[in-house]
């Protein structure tokens, strides 16, 4: 027996591997600082959890609508409407599970085999997956530090081709925290109106973690909106990532095909947590603004930290709450220095080749931990650099 042919193109999220090798080493009783895994270390607010609480007692436990229980979808289309400047019909909305089947989803309705696919290098490591899965040619758009971690338009100007049928952004974005600034994206929207055929998937999921300015969405821009596909959820911002909730909001067309194959895939989401994403959505947002500055803290103890650090840089990330040190003056590659940190210093990280080939010279560390616990990692990755850069130089 052997799996199918096209197994052998899925990829994986690396955060998650070095999140249960991190745990088995706490089991065999090492102590382990947790930088690796892109989730909130905040309680879901009390609010949603009570909307949760209260929606089962009234009954919410049954099967509902593949596209979203129709008071969720008019909450979602309310909400985008108003924090992007875009007019949404609840139609044009869908519930799903989580982030990630908004990525597969559109991918599978889009992309027939050998069609192009434009998507961030580094970037969140699903969108090369799901495209290589579909059969699709994968067209890394490098994301660049001496930009701030935005990219060069004309160079994304460059990839596009006939053959492009769709182009994915991610703005704040994983792993590097940078944003796609105002200026490239007016030259995204004007290089894209020559290439009708190509739709646009934005990955908004940390919109509301920004520490810079506002939150700009492409679907904004005009002749944008029937061209653009929104993702964004609820993981980050309410800090409810064990509830699976995310949502696309785009043209009705294409998102009648995600329920389609929403109702292939997982029939629906719960009823009761999308009462509980109602509240999130219009209830009191004060815990979000709580955790953003509490993030915003963090950020700037991290960034101070390690750039103190030998051999390493860090740039201030304007947005989510992750940063992208430039590793190169150490001499050890990604993996072999990620690795080594957990093993030696008990810092679980990642490589920045977990993002894709042109995060060579880089980790990502997450910084959804308290100030106690990075400045723990901090002082052991202090203590272990200068030995595993004199191994390296050997």
């Amino acid at each position: 027996m052997r799996l199918a042919q096209s197994f052998s193109r899925l990829g994986t999220e690396t955060a998650f591997e070095v999140l249960a090798r991190a745990r088995a080493l706490e089991a065999a009783g090492r102590e382990i600082v947790h930088l690796e895994i892109g989730e909130p270390d905040f309680d879901t607010p009390a609010n949603i959890r009570d909307a949760a609480k209260r929606a089962l007692d009234a009954g919410f436990t049954h099967y509902g609508p593949s596209a979203g229980l129709p008071e969720a979808r008019a909450a979602v289309a309310e909400y985008v409407s108003k924090t992007r400047g875009v007019s949404y019909a609840p139609e044009e909305t869908v519930i799903v599970p989580g982030g990630k089947p908004i990525i597969f989803f559109t991918i599978l309705a889009l992309i027939e085999p050998g069609d192009e696919v434009v998507y961030p290098n580094p970037g969140f490591p699903i969108y090369e997956s799901m495209i290589n899965y579909a059969g699709g040619k994968p067209v890394p758009l490098p994301i660049r530090e001496e930009r701030d971690f935005d990219f060069d338009p004309a160079e994304f100007e460059k990839l596009l081709s006939p053959r492009t049928k769709l182009v994915i952004l991610n703005s704040p974005a994983n792993p590097t925290g940078g944003v796609v600034s105002p200026e490239t994206m007016e030259r995204v929207v004007k290089a894209l109106a020559r290439f009708p055929g190509a739709m646009l998937l934005s990955d908004e999921i940390y919109s509301r973690i920004v520490y810079e300015g506002g939150h700009l969405s492409p679907a904004s821009a005009p002749g944008m909106r029937e061209r653009t596909i929104i993702l964004d959820g609820f993981s980050k911002t309410w800090a409810m990532t064990g509830w699976r909730l995310g949502y696309g909001a785009g043209p009705k067309w294409l998102i009648d095909a995600i329920a389609k194959l929403a109702t292939n895939d997982h029939s629906c989401v719960s009823s009761f947590s999308q009462i509980a994403a109602i509240e999130a959505l219009t209830g009191p947002q004060d815990a979000v603004a709580a955790m953003v500055a509490e993030f915003r803290r963090r950020r700037d103890a991290i960034v101070k930290g390690l750039n103190s650090l030998p051999g390493i840089t860090c740039r201030t990330p304007k947005a989510a709450f992750y940063v992208f040190p430039c590793i190169k003056g150490t001499g050890v590659k990604s993996k072999a220095l990620a690795d080594a940190l957990l093993a030696q210093a008990g810092v679980a990280c990642l490589p920045g080749t977990s993002f894709g080939a042109l995060g060579e010279g880089y980790l990502r560390l997450s910084y959804a931990n308290s100030i106690e616990n990075i400045e723990k990692a901090l002082a052991a990755m202090r203590a272990a650099l200068p030995k595993l850069s004199a191994v390296a130089a050997r």
